[in-house]
């Protein structure tokens, strides 16, 4: 086989950290019970003029004792999380202190929308009072936009290739793309990718400024609600998603236990506006993976939806997908249960959906009580979920900027 042949690609471990819980049992569990993570943020009250008060914080999870102060300082909370869910993810996948791992045959690609914005705050302090009090080495490596792969590389020695995808809500499934790339190409052995996020009132403003956030404060139970003609915006989470992606043979070579395999990936870009959604370029995406998978539109059973419940974005994505699959596939938000983790959502969505493909089960989008009529017609799942017997799955996501993206993964049946 030449070097750079196109090789099979499965994922051989994920570690992750969401408002769900840290583990496939505990977010499993979450899932069939219908019942959200969205909680009111009393700590945002003090900032005038943020309408939400809503979001999705993580589940507490405990740094091991080697996450010390000499280990961690260039970290913030985006790049502690990416780190922790890496070397679970490498635990799982039977890697963690492999020797591979500093072989140049490892790499990462990994995103978030920015680093942490507390180390920005501190450089918009120094601006503001000219003085660069509280300014340390340290803080450009919390701030900057790639400070998640980097201290994941650096952690772990990682000595392949680092690709840095941070592009908002599509960063996660960016990661999970590229990665996918470099492995099914021959250039890597193996990959870890994904994406990140921190929860924070800055963001959340960003979204505010565009009327885009719900603003339920005191039902949080209640939103977000994709789909949903009485939807009034989406609701910020936080997390954190590695895959493991290897080169099959190696999988085997070494008798790792394989999750799935990714069998396609599509990219794109709108490239009309910045914020505005185009149902044509999100649809083009998909024939994009599928055409990558060399499978057809009736082989997939299952679309996870970026689903973020926003006017223009529900619209636009239900229409794609309509008009690729027609009105009967199977269609859920996990972004109901979660909020919208951003550069995260991506990875997380995606493991999440895998997870329930194993499961033979997927879980409806909840709060979708009223259709929207401007919403495609699918077939939407809801009520308690739903057993679907299918092998192969998709997961869409699409950021600000019209950057499009779509994965294909396929049951392991060894």
């Amino acid at each position: 086989m030449s070097a750079h042949a196109v090789r099979r690609v499965v994922v051989t471990g994920v570690g992750a950290i969401s408002p769900l819980g840290n583990d496939r049992d505990t977010v499993m569990a979450r899932l069939r019970s219908c019942t959200n993570a969205v909680a009111r943020i009393p700590e945002w009250d003090k900032y005038i003029g943020l309408n939400t008060r809503l979001g999705a914080p993580a589940a507490p999870f405990e740094l091991p004792a080697h996450y010390n102060r000499k280990t961690t300082r260039s970290m913030g909370r985006v790049a502690l999380m990416a780190t922790l869910a890496s070397e679970r993810a490498l635990q799982q996948a039977g890697l963690l202190g492999d020797p591979l791992l500093r072989s140049g045959q490892v790499g990462v690609s990994y995103g978030s929308s920015s680093g942490s914005p507390n180390a920005t705050a501190d450089f918009g302090r120094m601006l503001g009072e000219c003085n660069t009090a509280g300014i340390t080495a340290n803080t450009y490596l919390k701030m900057m936009s790639h400070t998640a792969p980097v201290n994941i590389g650096v952690t772990f020695g990682l000595t392949g290739r680092v690709i840095t995808t941070s592009s908002a809500c599509t960063s996660g499934s960016q990661g999970l793309g590229y990665g996918f790339e470099a492995v099914r190409s021959g250039r890597q052995i193996a990959m870890l990718a994904g994406g990140a996020e921190e929860l924070d009132p800055t963001a959340a403003a960003v979204f505010d400024t565009l009327f885009a956030t719900s603003t339920r404060n005191d039902a949080p139970q209640c939103t977000p609600r994709p789909f949903d003609a009485n939807r009034d915006g989406l609701v910020l989470g936080e997390g954190a998603c590695t895959f493991v992606l290897e080169e099959l043979g190696h999988a085997r070579a070494r008798g790792a236990d394989i999750l799935c395999e990714v069998i396609g990936f599509g990219t794109n870009s709108d490239g009309q506006h910045v914020t505005q959604p185009s149902a044509g370029t999100m649809a083009t995406a998909m024939r994009l993976a599928l055409d990558d998978a060399g499978i057809a539109p009736r082989d997939v059973g299952y679309v996870n939806a970026h689903g973020t419940a926003t006017d223009h974005g529900d619209i636009a994505e239900s229409q794609a997908t309509a008009s690729v699959f027609g009105e009967a596939i199977p269609i859920s938000s996990l972004k109901s249960y979660m909020g919208h983790t951003l550069g995260a959502c991506g990875a997380l969505e995606a493991w999440m959906t895998i997870e329930m493909l194993r499961a033979g089960w997927f879980a409806p989008t909840l709060n979708r009580d009223t259709p929207d009529p401007r919403c495609a017609t699918l077939d939407y799942v809801r009520g308690n979920g739903r057993e679907i017997a299918t092998d192969v799955v998709m997961s869409n996501n699409f950021a600000f900027g019209g950057i499009n993206t779509s994965l294909v993964f396929r049951r392991w049946s060894g």
